[in-house]
């Protein structure tokens, strides 16, 4: 195992001349986004690190270039594959990458940050290696069908003050095959910021079912599987995505790519003040959701522990904004339980679903009967919750084009954004006081119909709680490099569009005034 404590290897260069104006993006954008030099877009209380942090050079090295998927598996690139120790980590902290090849080969490392970096999508932040790598045994099949792997590291990287908060891509290389996926990771800090970006990292793990058909929904049995009695760990490489598209150069990436890097980029190409924690950071540190002015939820934020609702619970009564720009959010609820080898956090198994077993499980899912907990209603959090058909999609549908989030959108009472909700979404909105439905309509699919409704609420201290309704928000903002829009259900989004460029740069410049 190699021991990495990086020299400073920031770049001077700046690359201000790539700046464009303040006018808001194009409604429809076929290239790269423009970086926003108004000052007004920049944080007013805290750091301009985003902004500064982008004006590095950046590359498109950072996406994969080769990779081949199992066909027995279906899911992993057995060529080379790994995982990190930790989903996320602090500067000063140490975390260890543990890899496999087979066949057995020396490979290398290059570590990459996520971001806009004047539309490329990352910045090189080191190349590491060469290693020697070798095939590490498959784990056995554990105690409700876990699969935890024990692999030996090849490396302890322990992460430089300079690197700023964000979410970080290891490409590894195999020099044998020529093979590549990923192994990723977030890198949090302390600071007072404007916008915690909360990555959905439990939801990207239930969904993994590295090797092969071993995530929360599989139970040997039955796939799409909703009931108890299956773990997941963190322990594993990420396998490929299993939903909605195909996309193996995904691979080892978890969701980041679907559906929250959209957003990260958009948002830094803005210069917004944000920093980023797992939903891991969440459940067990939930205090430092205080040291921000926002809370972000973004893309498939499907899965908290009792933890993580109660912490965001708080804070929302403790004055803390939330945008949910996701969907299906707060459905499923987790315990969340450490290692066989006693580290924290690092194996997930679900309990119940939030809010009532109402006609999803009736009717799709039999299994929920087998779940043991009580979980609240997550409405009560997000201002409404996950109903059926489960799946589908639907336009955007203004109902109040007189609200401050739509000023300057253009948007008319019942004008749409066309196929901007899905592929799952929330209803049934909850009866808060104050609570607005500022977007409505009905959803679509071969599953029948359902109703999705766009909500914003005020909380205790004059705080606002937003829910998009929709996994898909982040299409709608921008299209990063090597971004796959997916299709589902007879839904599929229409990318980037200037009217949801602008209500979210409404909402967030909103928030951020609070």
């Amino acid at each position: 195992m190699t021991k990495f404590h990086p020299n400073n290897r920031r770049e001077v260069l700046k690359a201000m001349a790539s700046f464009g104006t303040a006018a808001l993006l194009p409604g429809v954008v076929s290239g790269p986004l423009t970086v926003f030099a108004d000052e007004g877009h920049f944080s007013s209380r805290h750091s301009h690190l985003i902004h500064e942090e982008n004006t590095n050079p950046g590359t498109r090295e950072w996406m994969l270039s080769k990779t081949a998927i199992d066909p027995n598996t279906k899911f992993r690139c057995p060529s080379i594959e790994g995982y990190a120790s930790n989903t996320s980590v602090s500067k000063g902290e140490t975390i260890s990458l543990h890899v496999s090849c087979n066949p057995a080969s020396k490979f290398t490392i290059d570590l990459y940050r996520s971001g806009y970096y004047n539309g490329t999508g990352g910045r090189k932040i080191a190349h590491l290696g060469t290693f020697n790598g070798k095939t590490q045994d498959d784990p056995v099949i554990g105690k409700n069908r876990l699969r935890e792997c024990q692999w030996e590291p090849c490396l302890e990287l322990t992460i430089k003050e300079d690197w700023i908060s964000g979410v970080y891509l290891c490409k590894l290389t195999s020099l044998e095959t020529g093979m590549q996926s990923y192994i990723t990771f977030i890198i949090k800090d302390d600071r007072k910021v404007d916008f915690l970006f909360q990555c959905s990292d439990t939801t990207w793990n239930a969904y993994n079912r590295w090797p092969s058909q071993y995530s929360l929904y599989d139970n040997e049995e039955t796939v799409w599987y909703w009931g108890a009695g299956v773990d997941v760990s963190f322990d594993r490489p990420y396998g490929k995505y299993c939903q909605i598209f195909d996309a193996p150069l995904t691979t080892g990436s978890g969701e980041w790519f679907c559906w929250e890097l959209p957003i990260a980029y958009w948002m830094e190409s803005r210069g917004y003040d944000v920093s980023y924690c797992s939903n891991i950071d969440t459940h067990a540190y939930g205090q430092d959701l205080m040291r921000a002015g926002t809370l972000i939820s973004v893309g498939h934020d499907e899965y908290y522990s009792m933890a993580m609702f109660n912490n965001v619970r708080a804070a929302i009564r403790g004055g803390l904004n939330v945008a949910f720009l996701s969907g299906n959010t707060c459905c499923g609820l987790l315990e969340i339980k450490p290692s066989s080898d006693g580290r924290p956090n690092r194996i997930i198994s679900r309990v119940d679903r939030f809010g009532p077993r109402d006609k999803i499980g009736d009717n799709l899912f039999h299994s929920m009967e087998t779940l043991p907990r009580t979980a609240p209603n997550e409405a009560d959090l997000i201002g409404a919750r996950s109903t059926g058909p489960v799946v589908g999609g639907a336009d955007y549908i203004c109902t109040q084009p007189d609200h401050w989030l739509f000023a300057n959108s253009g948007m008319k009472k019942g004008e749409g954004i066309p196929g901007l909700v899905g592929w799952e979404w929330h209803g049934d909105p909850a009866d808060i006081p104050g609570l607005e439905i500022v977007a409505q309509g009905t959803t679509n699919s071969g599953s029948g119909t359902g109703t999705y409704t766009s909500t914003i609420y005020p909380g205790p201290k004059g705080n606002l709680v937003f829910n998009a309704s929709s996994c898909w928000w982040g299409d709608g903002l921008s299209e990063p490099p090597g971004y796959v829009r997916p299709a589902a259900h007879g839904a599929t989004p229409q990318g980037p569009d200037k009217r949801v460029q602008v209500i979210t740069a409404n909402l967030l410049d909103h928030l951020k005034a609070q």
